[in-house]
């Protein structure tokens, strides 16, 4: 399982008036806040960026006609947490402040919800042993298909690890693989 999450709350407004639009999304914010708080998050765990504002007035194409709302703000507020099944419940339950105004924008490429593990030192030990255990096993079966006996360990590589989420629906489950590569010496 991930011991980390990093979740970057993004949210929305459009308005005429630039005044007007700061003040919407931080009150969204204060809002995003106090929820996080309530689902047992500290201040520590949150942090937020400057909005992004566009002038739509101020673009270098269109005449500016037809346009309804001439500001509109994206915010980000990013909460990263060792605490993955709290933030889990919060991510089910957040669309409850959609019922108080706040319009969430959906995960972007570029801020997408990240699942990490950061603990595979501690786990990297157990692996290189079972790696070097199956290439022992896989090694017996050469030497025995070949009427030979298995000698020494040649030249030993531990590999790469690799960390990836084990389907796209539980990117919070992770599959921790790493190959080694083993070569003994053959006895005839």
């Amino acid at each position: 399982n991930a011991d980390m999450v990093l979740w970057p709350i993004q949210y929305l407004y459009a308005e005429n008036k630039q005044e007007l639009l700061y003040a919407k999304l931080e009150e969204d914010t204060q809002k995003i806040v106090l929820f996080l708080k309530e689902s047992g998050f500290e201040d520590t765990e949150m942090s937020s960026a400057a909005p992004a504002i566009v002038d739509k007035m101020a673009q270098g194409y269109g005449s500016g006609e037809n346009i309804k709302y001439r500001y509109s703000g994206v915010q980000t507020l990013t909460l990263y947490t060792s605490k993955v099944e709290q933030a889990r419940k919060a991510m089910r339950e957040i669309a409850k402040l959609g019922k108080s105004g706040v319009t969430f924008r959906n995960n972007s490429y570029e801020n997408k919800t990240e699942f990490i593990f950061t603990k595979l030192n501690n786990i990297k030990p157990d692996m290189i042993e079972e790696a070097t255990q199956n290439a022992r096993s896989s090694a017996l079966k050469f030497a025995q298909d070949s009427k030979s006996s298995l000698g020494k360990i040649k030249r030993a590589n531990q590999g790469q690890f690799s960390i990836v989420a084990r389907d796209k629906f539980t990117p919070h489950i992770k599959k921790i693989r790493v190959v080694s590569t083993i070569e003994y010496y053959l006895n005839d």
